[in-house]
C-alpha cells in the first residue's frame, strides 16, 4: 500500500505491518520533550502513578524557556520543578539557563532531532520539527506523563494534505509569509488533524531556517503536524547539529533516516502555489489567518517590534533583521526587543556584530528566551498598544492586555517597522 512520508514515520514506529488514517495507534517515540509550563503537571501526573523511575532518561528533554530567566516566585518554582526531576531520574538533556533556548530552536541544533524520527512535545510548536523529515507533535501533559513511563504514546494516524510551491521567491519573501499565505488560504482549521507536507522546486532550495518557520506554524492551520522530506540540505544541517550537539556533551549518535512520499500515496487535498506571486505578508489581529499584503497596511502604527521566537529566532532571522537595520535609527517613539533562539544563536549574533547593530540602532537584545511571545515577560504590552512580532500567534491578548494587537510579519519587515514606527516594506527603508 503506498503511504505518505508521514504515515511511513509513524508505521515505522509501531509493531503493525500497515496503516491509514484514521487507524488509532499506539508507537514508541523517539524524544519527549517538556518544558516549564507544561512539564510540571506531567511530572505531578508522572508521580501519581507510583512509578519509580522513567522509561528511558536519555530520551526525555526538559528545556524551562516559557517564563525562564524566572520572571516571578511562580515561575521560579515551575523550573525547580524541572531541575528536581531531572536530577532525580538523571536526565542528561536539562538545560538550565546559560546553556537553554527556545526549545524548538535548541533541539534541532543540539542534534536532538533527526529525520525519520517520531517526536511529542507537550507544547503545540512540537511540529517544528518535521522540517528534518521527521514526525513531531503536540500532546497534552497528561499523555506526556504516560509516556515517561511507558515509552509509548497513542496517535491517530492523520490524513495529508500537499502543498506544492513552484517558481521563485521573490525579495525580501520567506518561509513566514509562505506559511502566513497558506494559512491565510486555507483558514485556521484549514488543515485540523491533518499533515501539512510541503514540496516543490521552492521547498527544495529553501534553507533550513525557514522550513522551520513553515513547519512551526501547522498547527496553525490546525495542522497535527508539518513536514517537509530530507533532502541534501537536511543532511548538512543534521551533519553540523550532530558535532555541535556532541562538542556540547549531548549523547547523540543516531543520524537519521530519510523518508519520502510514494508518488501514488493519497492526499485529502493538493494545492499549488506560484511563489513569483507572493509578497511579504502581515497577519492582522486577532488571527494568524487573517493575512494582508505589508503594502495594505503603512497606516498602522506600532508601539512595539519583537524580532525572535521559536518561528523566526535563528541566526538568518536575525542576520536579515541587522541588515535592514545597521546603520539606521529605530524611531524614538519604538521598543524594540530582540531575542535570539539559543545561547549559540547569541554568541553568533554576538561574533558577527549583529547585537551591536541591534543596539545602536536604540534596541534591547535579550538572553533566549519566549519572552512576550506567549504574553509571559520582557515585552508585555499595555492597554492600547499594538506590535509587530516574528511570532507565531495574534490572538487576543496574546502579548499582554486584552485590548493590545499584534500582527505577524517576517524579520525583515518587522525591522523596517520598528525604522519607521509603523508597518513598513522593506524597500522603504534600504
Amino acid at each position: 500500500m503506498p503511504h505518505t512520508i508521514t504515515e511511513k514515520i509513524l508505521l515505522k514506529h509501531t509493531k503493525l505491518k500497515d496503516i491509514h488514517p484514521g487507524v488509532f495507534i499506539n508507537a514508541k517515540a523517539d524524544l519527549y520533550l517538556g518544558n516549564d509550563i507544561t512539564a510540571p503537571l506531567a511530572i505531578e501526573e508522572f508521580e501519581a502513578l507510583g512509578v519509580k523511575n522513567v522509561f528511558d532518561k536519555k530520551r526525555i528533554v526538559l528545556v524551562p524557556d516559557h517564563f525562564a530567566p524566572a520572571k516571578d516566585m511562580k515561575s521560579a518554582n515551575q523550573c525547580k520543578v524541572l531541575a528536581n526531576f531531572a536530577g532525580k531520574h538523571g536526565i542528561k538533556n536539562y538545560f538550565e539557563v546559560g546553556r537553554m533556548g527556545i526549545e524548538h530552536v535548541l533541539l534541532p541544533e543540539m542534534g536532538l532531532v533527526v529525520p525519520g524520527d517520531l517526536i511529542i512535545g507537550a507544547d503545540s510548536h512540537t511540529c517544528t520539527y518535521g522540517a528534518v523529515g521527521a514526525f513531531s507533535t503536540g500532546v497534552g501533559s497528561t499523555d506526556l506523563a504516560a509516556a515517561y513511563a511507558t515509552g509509548e504514546c497513542w496517535f491517530k494516524v492523520p490524513e495529508s494534505m500537499k502543498f506544492v510551491i513552484s517558481g521563485r521567491l521573490n525579495k525580501w519573501v520567506g518561509g513566514k509569509d509562505l506559511i502566513l499565505q497558506i494559512i491565510g488560504d486555507i483558514g485556521v482549521s484549514g488543515a485540523l488533524y491533518r499533515a501539512m507536507e510541503f514540496t516543490g522546486p521552492v521547498i527544495e532550495n529553501l534553507p533550513m531556517d525557514d522550513r522551520f518557520t513553515m513547519c512551526n506554524m501547522a498547527i496553525e492551520a490546525g495542522g497535527k503536524n508539518g513536514i517537509i522530506a530530507a533532502d541534501k540540505i537536511t543532511r548538512r544541517y543534521v551533519n553540523e547539529a550532530l558535532k555541535f550537539g556532541k562538542k556540547s556533551g549531548v549523547d547523540q549518535k543516531r543520524s537519521g533516516k530519510f523518508y519520502s512520499s510514494d508518488p501514488d500515496a493519497k492526499y485529502a487535498e493538493t494545492r499549488e502555489y506560484d511563489a513569483r506571486k507572493i509578497e511579504p505578508v502581515v497577519a492582522v489581529p486577532d488571527l494568524p489567518s487573517n493575512v494582508k499584503p505589508v503594502t495594505a497596511l503603512k497606516n498602522v502604527s506600532i508601539d512595539q517590534v519583537v524580532i525572535g521566537s521559536c518561528t523566526n529566532g535563528r541566526i538568518s532571522d536575525l542576520r536579515l533583521a541587522a541588515k535592514i537595520l545597521r546603520g539606521k535609527s529605530i524611531s524614538s517613539t519604538i521598543r524594540l526587543i530582540v531575542i535570539p533562539g539559543t545561547q549559540n544563536v547569541y554568541l553568533q549574533a554576538v561574533r558577527e556584530g549583529l547585537a551591536k547593530v541591534f543596539v545602536e540602532s536604540g534596541g534591547f537584545f535579550s538572553t533566549p528566551t519566549c519572552g512576550p511571545c506567549l504574553g509571559g515577560h520582557m515585552g508585555i504590552l499595555a492597554e492600547g498598544e499594538r506590535a509587530i512580532s516574528t511570532t507565531n500567534r495574534n490572538f487576543v491578548g496574546r502579548m499582554g492586555h486584552v485590548k493590545s494587537e499584534v500582527y505577524l510579519s517576517n524579520p525583515a519587515v518587522a525591522a523596517a517597522s520598528a525604522i519607521k514606527g509603523r508597518i513598513a516594506h522593506p524597500e522603504e527603508v534600504v
